[in-house]
């Protein structure tokens, strides 16, 4: 049995699924670990990052960072990675995932909710949030806040892999774009991964 295998088994009736929701405590901590080494999820952070195309100038803000994956991808591109998450258990798991970067001022990280986002306007290239926008309280409100926070022309990449009984990727898909239209953005396209359950990688443009 591997370490991530003993993890889980750990973990299931200490912690659950809500603790996917807001790592706290020893068993947050075991679900920081679990995000950070599950094959299906390092793949599905990779591949939205690749799917925003940054340039080495960009500066990328990510929403719910959690353990730092796609953090991690992130910095081997960007100028800078601003990485949120309103666990601090995340943040610092995030930290040692990237510290150097850290060290060598390419990545801040910071614990926060995502009403309460302290940037200045047009600061970030292109954001990301992976498997987060559904824990968003209002999310047409935080997306308009996001267009905000990015340049004209900004990208955003809202990823989602369902795994609700029930929920299709269509319905995702359905939900991601009239959220994102809503809010103003623009140019929308839709990208599948093809993992099981499928993920969802709806991308957009501030205007």
């Amino acid at each position: 049995m591997n370490v991530l295998e003993r993890a889980l088994r750990w973990w299931g009736p200490r912690g659950g699924i809500a603790q996917f929701h807001r790592p706290t405590g020893i068993p947050g901590h075991v679900a920081g670990l679990i995000m950070g080494r599950r094959s299906s999820n390092v793949t599905r952070n990779r591949w939205a990052v690749r799917l925003l195309d940054i340039q080495p100038s960009e500066r990328v803000l990510e929403l719910g960072c959690g353990p730092g994956v796609a953090v991690a991808a992130l910095a081997d591109r960007a100028a800078l990675v601003v990485g949120v998450d309103h666990s601090s258990v995340m943040i610092r798991q995030a930290r040692h995932r990237n510290w150097s970067a850290v060290r060598a001022g390419r990545v801040r990280l910071m614990c926060a909710s995502v009403e309460n986002l302290a940037f200045g306007e047009g600061l970030f290239d292109a954001a990301l949030a992976v498997n987060t926008m559904g824990m968003w309280p209002e999310p047409v409100a935080r997306l308009r806040e996001l267009a905000r926070l990015l340049r004209p022309g900004g990208r955003i990449a809202l990823v989602s892999q369902p795994r609700q009984p029930g929920v299709t990727s269509a319905a995702v898909v359905e939900e991601l774009t009239g959220v994102l239209a809503e809010a103003g953005f623009s140019r929308l396209r839709t990208e599948m991964l093809d993992l099981d359950p499928p993920v969802v990688c709806v991308l957009a443009v501030s205007d």
